[in-house]
């Protein structure tokens, strides 16, 4: 492929073919720093990868900022951000890779159609409180939060683009003299004393955001950015236009003393104060196709779309005719409006338009009917287990996300919950349920299938032998849930935890768990505890273990660091420290309670987001970019490492010879346990949607020596566990 060319002459008339081993396919933007490409891994995945101008490449302070641009983008890299797969601030034309998000940014989106309607707006303000308290909770302050930094993505505002950020702690300063931001969306302290900005800047800027969203003028408009700069010291904003119901607290955020303006949280609760007005549901854009001359609009008259969803556009509000949904009492909720904020984890990419009428037809049609025939092909020669592949079930896109419980593989995609008979991959069932794509995986807790419902909301119990749905809970839209044994443990913001049963929906227990604002939660397979886990800073970690069942606090631990647990052994705990400054995984940590003693077994070289499993003595970390590695915690040292051909893959799981993982094009892989040696995968199923990514890649599923898994063309796959060499 001829390297692609650039307007205009000098060192970026030629654009580069590669970006490290991403090849850059167009040009998505320029800016005064770089170009954004599109580019794909060496598997097909599309990613938005910023290179930085020639000129500026040569600059050491430049580069110095271009390192902080990478560490706070992988700091903050989540659910509201662009997540970073890879970087290169050192290379000779530095570079980032991050996901690709199709939408289009706010401006864009304004300027084709026009302010944004009420409940658009609502989404949006409330989808940018997330994404700022999440930024902010990591010590990153944005500086630039504008409407052409904001993605209108299908599962939520995305905030990108921190090239000015800073972390709190970083040694960089803004220079006396300079002034950094765009000006009609700067805080006044951004002009009046720039070294001392703070998180409360991004605020402001989020409420000059939101003006410009509702009328398509800032809030302080001029030709002049000298008049603008005078005006955000000095005057008071214009709001005219804004929704009435959210001009105050649009006001707020305005406030010119930082100490004056709303933290992100307070925005959430007081978005919540107008629950009769406000919508959870998403905002989507629709669908744009790539047109000759650049990003066109798919619609018939050039206008995005977006239809308000019905408050059930599934038609489940109830199974039972005796017994209605029932939401889950958490502490907050018994004090406030049960209409939460729906937190918007799902697809990162793909398809940015779903017509709902199609969607709710498609649900419809398939209904409890006759199964529509699936295919069913053998997938290997292993004579133990010749293996087979099963057809996509429904008529929706996206990875289909498995468990296995019943002596069934039960899986949820496409608003379809389906079982599949292990031996030879056969429909057994299948049951329409709410949400039209799986973003997490079914689980079976009191031996029902416990589906979540797609965005948060809802839980749907299914009974794996025909289907049927046992009972329904709405949860808390902020709400995060784990399944532990039996139960579905339930955590809130204000720090409660509530034990709901498994098998008959009941609420059987509600504790707070002290010091924690909203507890993470975690639970593994065999052990008999449940582990809340909350850092508020990132210098030290809560952690609690439960007994799911009644909620009695069996011990509590303070350990140094931001620490996630990621499995237990032998009644020890495994632990991932987490670097705050750079987002980082550093060591693995291993806490055995009945002694209260801890291992820290520091990694030879600090990994991005890596996925782990534990068997024994032995850690097996997968992270982003596929470093794969073992660490030994008895001997308190890496036993080997591989780097996989797989930019981005799931959590490992490992028996007593291999370790196993999925990676995002669809592929199983095989790597000997004792060397690290790669030693069998299937072929790529990338399907016909092969720029739709899941938020997280299920870990395959391993039964009795035989590994399950879906693939993104819809397909699930069972090989023999034990022969990898036959795949």
């Amino acid at each position: 492929m001829a390297p692609q060319r650039n307007s205009g002459a000098g060192a970026e008339a030629e654009l580069p073919e590669y970006a490290g081993h991403y090849r850059l396919e167009a040009r998505l933007g320029s800016g005064g720093m770089g170009v954004v490409h599109l580019a794909r891994s060496t598997s097909g995945l599309k990613l938005a990868v910023k290179v930085v101008h020639a000129e500026f490449a040569k600059d050491r302070e430049f580069r110095g900022r271009f390192r902080q641009e990478v560490a706070a983008a992988r700091r903050v890299s989540g659910a509201f951000t662009a997540p970073v797969v890879d970087a290169d601030p050192e290379a000779e034309r530095p570079w980032m890779a991050t996901l690709f998000i199709p939408g289009p940014t706010l401006a864009d989106h304004v300027k084709r159609n026009g302010p944004m309607e009420p409940a658009q707006l609502r989404r949006l303000m409330a989808g940018l409180a997330e994404a700022l308290r999440d930024i902010h909770r990591v010590g990153v302050v944005h500086r630039d939060l504008k409407p052409s930094n904001v993605l209108l993505a299908e599962d939520g505002p995305k905030v990108i683009d921190f090239g000015i950020s800073r972390p709190k702690d970083s040694e960089l300063r803004t220079e006396t003299g300079k002034l950094i931001g765009t000006p009609p969306f700067m805080a006044p302290e951004q002009f009046r004393r720039p070294r001392e900005v703070g998180p409360a800047a991004d605020i402001f800027t989020l409420g000059s955001v939101l003006v410009h969203a509702a009328t398509g003028r800032g809030p302080f408009d001029s030709d002049s950015p000298y008049v603008v700069a005078y005006q955000v010291v000095h005057d008071e904003p214009d709001l005219a236009g804004v929704p009435e119901d959210l001009a105050p607290l649009v006001l707020r955020c305005l406030a010119k003393e930082p100490e004056d303006r709303p933290t992100p949280d307070e925005l959430m609760r007081e978005l919540r104060s107008v629950a009769a007005l406000y919508d959870t549901q998403a905002f989507i854009p629709s669908q744009r196709t790539r047109a000759d001359d650049g990003w066109a609009d798919g619609t018939a008259d050039g206008r995005d779309r977006a239809t308000p969803e019905p408050d059930d556009p599934w038609g489940l509000r109830t199974v039972t005719p005796e017994e209605p949904e029932r939401a889950v009492p958490t502490a907050a909720a018994a004090r406030g409006p049960r209409a939460w904020l729906g937190k918007r984890a799902a697809i990162v990419g793909g398809s940015l338009a779903l017509a709902l009428c199609g969607v709710l037809a498609s649900v419809l049609w398939l209904g409890d009917g006759p199964p529509v025939p699936m295919g069913v092909t053998a997938e290997n020669t292993s004579p133990g287990f010749p293996g087979w592949h099963a057809e996509p079930v429904g008529k929706g896109s996206g990875m289909p996300q498995c468990t296995y419980g019943d002596d069934k593989v039960l899986c949820l995609r496409s608003g379809l919950a389906y079982a599949l008979d292990p031996a030879d991959g056969s429909l057994l069932w299948r049951h329409p349920v709410a949400g039209d794509r799986a973003s997490v995986a079914p689980e079976l807790a009191g031996g029902l299938l416990q589906v979540p419902a797609n965005g948060g909301g809802r839980v749907e119990a299914v009974d794996p032998a025909s289907g049927t749905t046992r009972w329904k809970r709405v949860v808390p839209g902020q709400a995060a849930l784990r399944f532990a044994g039996g139960m579905l443990l339930v955590a809130g913001a204000d720090g409660s935890v509530t034990g709901v049963d498994g098998l008959t929906g009941d609420t059987k227990w509600t504790r707070r768990i002290s010091g924690a604002h909203m507890p993470s939660l975690a639970w593994f397979a065999g052990d008999s505890s449940a582990y809340a886990t909350s850092s508020e800073d990132g210098t030290y970690t809560r952690v609690t273990a439960v007994d799911p069942v009644t909620g009695a606090e069996r011990w509590r631990a303070r350990l140094a660091g931001n620490l996630k647990p990621v499995g237990s052994q032998g009644g020890s705990l495994v632990l991932l420290s987490v670097d705050n400054a750079t987002g980082e995984t550093d060591e693995v940590v291993r806490y055995t309670p009945a002694t209260a003693t801890e291992r820290r077994v520091p990694l030879p070289v600090p990994r991005l987001a890596p996925q782990a499993t534990v068997r024994g003595d032995v850690v097996y970390l997968l992270s982003s970019g596929g470093a794969l590695e073992a660490v030994d915690m008895a001997d308190g040292k890496r036993r080997w490492h591989l780097e996989t051909s797989v930019s981005r893959g799931s959590a490992p799981v490992a028996d007593a010879g291999h370790v196993y993982f999925s990676a995002a094009d669809g592929r199983l892989l095989a790597v000997d346990a004792r060397d690290g040696a790669l030693v069998g995968q299937t072929r790529p199923r990338l399907g016909t949607n092969s720029d739709e990514v899941t938020a997280a890649l299920p870990a395959p599923l391993l039964v009795d020596g035989r590994l399950y898994a879906g693939a993104p063309d819809g397909t699930v796959i069972a090989v023999d566990a034990r022969d990898p060499d036959s795949w």
